[in-house]
């Protein structure tokens, strides 16, 4: 028990910096965890866990801070359910090979996503029945990316709330938090029944991401992105390359 410990402040760590960018602290944890050779089914699980705790302390926080869109985090919270159950069976067909090529390429994305937000926002709110068509499938895709690969879907959620919706910024990245609330739950409960779950990983990484969501939540009204960001994108592209190459055996 003690020798996994140091799960706790990776989780803290994750939980900040995932609180702060929307995009939950599976975007830290997956990588890592996957580089140590944890299987991937089991990391996937255990980043959920910690996705779930950290969505909750984050959303909390959000709340009282007013930046929480509800009926938007409802309904695409909702919508992503069946991906993530969907997601989290594909993930035991998976091979380690194809694992680790898909999700070198969802990093790759994830950072040009976090050069790309300051760009993203949109000047007005869209709710037409169209865009709430796509959204419905956007979520649905989400839904599989966040339990599949663990990382709680906020990479395309924050995007489509900016861009497609028209929610500012700062919005868009606290009710992630909620919409990764539901995204995060259904996955790491389907992961459960199949039996991927190590419970002592993911209560430590869980105990570690709800403290550092709040902490987080409360770091991101005054803290300037630039230099988190490119930190973040360094260390991506780094487990990126890690992945590619164990991958192809390098």
């Amino acid at each position: 028990m003690f020798e996994n410990l140091w799960l706790i402040p990776l989780g803290l760590v994750a939980g900040v910096i995932g609180s702060i960018i929307g995009l939950g602290g599976g975007i830290i944890l997956m990588p890592v965890l996957t580089v140590l050779g944890v299987p991937h089914t089991m990391a996937s699980s255990g980043s959920l866990f910690a996705a779930f705790s950290n969505s909750v302390a984050s959303t909390v926080s959000y709340a009282r801070q007013r930046r929480v869109d509800y009926k938007i985090g409802w309904h695409l919270g909702l919508m992503s359910v069946p991906g993530t159950v969907l997601g989290a069976i594909i993930s035991a067909q998976a091979t380690p090979f194809i694992f680790k090529i898909l999700f070198g390429l969802v990093l790759i994305g994830s950072c040009y996503y976090l050069f790309a937000k300051r760009n993203l926002e949109s000047k007005q709110r869209n709710t037409s029945k169209q865009m709430v068509v796509f959204s419905a499938g956007v979520s649905f895709f989400a839904g599989i990316l966040s339990s599949f690969f663990g990382i709680g879907g906020g990479i395309v959620f924050v995007p489509l709330m900016i861009i497609g919706l028209g929610l500012m910024v700062k919005n868009a990245t606290a009710t992630s938090q909620l919409i990764l609330m539901f995204s995060s739950a259904s996955g790491m409960i389907t992961h459960t029944l199949l039996g991927h779950t190590d419970f002592q990983y993911a209560l430590f990484l869980s105990a570690g991401a709800f403290v550092g969501g709040m902490i987080g939540a409360r770091l991101s009204i005054d803290l300037k992105e630039n230099s988190i960001r490119l930190l973040i994108c360094a260390v991506i592209v780094i487990a990126a390359a890690k992945m590619f190459l164990d991958a192809f055996g390098i």
